[in-house]
């Protein structure tokens, strides 16, 4: 939609009103704390839709092309911390980026597929019909709630923080959960929350509710 010269869409001559001392103040004591969520750029495994958690797959050169072309959005940010999963294609994603002393934590690790590792979808539901990863979980990996529960540990350290502004790098499913858990949802929510690789999200608030301010935005 194109806004017409001098306001907003739908937006009224008395909205258009100079603000009280009052709404003022309030808007100062509403959050303005932002979460940029990076995945990824592609490997072979991603490319091929084979769950990969603790598998140390390396980029592609398309990924790692991709990766590089996240400079252009990050680089003219300033992110008060940077965290990095500790998986090899999240943290060479982070050094193509600019972004190379990155903390590492174990907290935004992919999701542990255990018996599922490597396998495609269609693979697993030979084996468990009707199978999603948000409903299941994984046999000798992690159960939906054991990923909410650190993904929430994430997020209250992070709300706690007097960071304005903090940058993660990580992977498809862990990040579709911070986004569902950010804006208090069950992880289950990350299911309609498609993430593909190289993209750039943004968590934030509006008027004092978290929100998702941009979703799965290409760098190019």
């Amino acid at each position: 939609m194109t806004t017409p010269a001098g306001g907003v869409p739908g937006q009224s001559a008395a909205a258009d009103h100079q603000a009280s001392p009052e709404d003022r103040a309030d808007d100062r004591d509403e959050p303005t704390q932002e979460v940029w969520l990076v995945r990824h750029g592609e490997t072979e495994w991603s490319r091929d839709g084979r769950h990969t958690g603790r598998s140390d797959v390396p980029l592609t050169t398309k990924g790692e092309a991709a990766a590089r072309l996240l400079r252009g959005p990050l680089g003219g940010q300033h992110f008060d911390e940077v965290l990095v999963s500790p998986r090899q294609r999240a943290r060479r994603t982070a050094e193509l980026a600019g972004f190379a002393d990155a903390q590492v934590t174990d907290e935004i690790a992919e999701w542990n597929y255990g018996g599922y590792e490597g396998l495609t979808r269609p693979e697993i539901q030979k084996q468990q019909p009707g199978w999603t990863i948000w409903n299941d979980g994984a046999p000798g990996g992690e159960s939906p709630q054991q990923v909410s529960d650190r993904v929430d540990r994430l997020i209250e350290r992070i709300r706690a923080s007097e960071c304005e502004r903090v940058l993660i790098f990580a992977h498809g499913h862990v990040l579709r959960c911070v986004g569902a858990r950010w804006v208090g949802e069950p992880v289950v929510v990350g299911e309609h929350l498609f993430l593909d690789t190289a993209t750039v999200s943004v968590l934030g608030f509006d008027r004092g509710l978290s929100v998702l301010l941009r979703w799965n935005c290409p760098v190019v």
